[in-house]
């Protein structure tokens, strides 16, 4: 007797044809992973810089302005100050001044580095890519590969994974990987939602080949959230409707706060558990670096996860929200000295803006360098 199936039908899984259980299982399993996970190997973390402005900007003028509105967002987001840069001053001058540090200390040769990767959303230009000109200015060598990715708060391990995935395509041995913004530049001042929220910072990461280092990496994208988190004007789109329901000054800053709030809860425990899991434990790890977005939001996070606070440290409350320099500026302040003494296995977390998403399971061996600096500014 030959068996018919009727097509319009409702079929059961159990029963499908293999193909279609086969696409029933990837559609399933995109659901239950928080993202692609790659593993990488064949490069290590060799030294840091952070680099952030010698203006400090504590809270005392925001009481002044806001009144008790101020205290309100001083006590959900936990940050008390910030480093501003000044007029003159630009994230690439900021990334410049640690990878200058960062070369110095390592003893590389500025033509041994292959690769330049600078990780901002506040270049100099629209056009050229400001790690073209970094080039130039670091005086690497002809044959460096440069340019810009356009992410924020995920961005730090993004770069990690675009540096260590050009390692081991044999495309270069040593790459610097540069990430930072000055979102100060980009916010409305009587915006008290970003204004008080975000602080100034460029970061230098040295990553080079070596057969022993390894990562792995979740990377993740719900591109539906554009909107939520955005700097409208300025670029090329001229629809009517661009600038809707985004504030009223198209060319400022524009956060949806309750959206993110959600999207982070409704994302990041996932990816921590994922990445734990996959890692064996939390107590392999001896410290997890979360992007700096809001106090109260990284406290709740380590409490949903079953994270050890000790191992968690918050550093918001000195230098605000650095959007993609907020993981290697913890790495260079609250955990320097141990990044610099001894093995030390991380977790970090970036997320945020786009919506996007990633985290890193690496082993970071004793550092030769993990150091902030402070610029005054061009005539220093």
């Amino acid at each position: 007797m030959k068996c018919m199936i009727d097509r319009s039908a409702p079929m059961p899984w159990g029963n499908a044809p293999p193909s279609a259980r086969s696409r029933h299982s990837r559609l399933r399993q995109r659901e239950m992973t928080p993202g692609r996970s790659v593993s990488l190997s064949g490069s290590r973390i060799a030294g840091v810089v952070s680099c952030v402005p010698a203006q400090q900007v504590d809270n005392r003028s925001f009481m002044t302005r806001f009144g008790d509105k101020a205290a309100e967002i001083e006590k959900m987001t936990g940050v008390r100050q910030r480093h501003w840069v000044d007029d003159d001053m630009t994230t690439a001058d900021l990334c410049q001044r640690a990878a200058e540090r960062l070369l110095d200390q390592l003893g590389w040769e500025r033509d041994s580095v292959d690769a330049i990767f600078l990780v901002t959303q506040t270049p100099d230009f629209r056009l050229p890519a400001t790690a073209c000109a970094l080039q130039g200015r670091l005086g690497l060598g002809q044959h460096a590969l440069a340019f810009d990715v356009n992410l924020g708060c995920s961005g730090y391990p993004y770069g990690l994974w675009l540096a260590m995935t050009t390692i081991a395509s044999g495309t270069a041995r040593r790459v610097l990987l540069l990430a930072g913004d000055t979102i100060s530049r980009t916010v409305d001042p009587e915006d008290r939602s970003t204004v008080m929220l975000f602080g100034d910072a460029g970061t230098a990461t040295a990553v080079e080949a070596d057969a022993e280092g390894a990562a792995n990496f979740i990377l993740g994208t719900d591109g539906t959230g554009e909107r939520r988190l955005i700097i409208a004007g300025g670029a090329y789109r001229r629809s009517k409707d661009s600038a809707e329901g985004i504030g009223t000054n198209a060319d400022a800053l524009y956060m949806d706060g309750g959206a993110i709030f959600n999207f982070t809860l409704a994302t990041v425990p996932k990816l921590v558990s994922a990445t734990v899991e996959r890692a064996g434990g939390a107590e392999v790890f001896d410290a997890f670096l979360f992007h700096q977005a809001n106090a109260f939001m990284l406290r709740h996070l380590a409490k949903k996860s079953k994270l050890p606070s000790d191992r968690v440290p918050i550093n918001i409350d000195r230098f605000g929200n650095t959007s993609s320099a907020t993981i290697p500026l913890l790495m260079t302040t609250d955990i320097a000295e141990r990044l610099t003494s001894t093995k030390t296995r991380l977790g970090m977390f970036g997320f945020g803006v786009g919506f996007s998403w990633g985290s890193v399971d690496i082993m970071v061996n004793p550092l030769a360098c993990a150091e902030t600096i402070y610029f005054a500014g061009l005539h220093e």
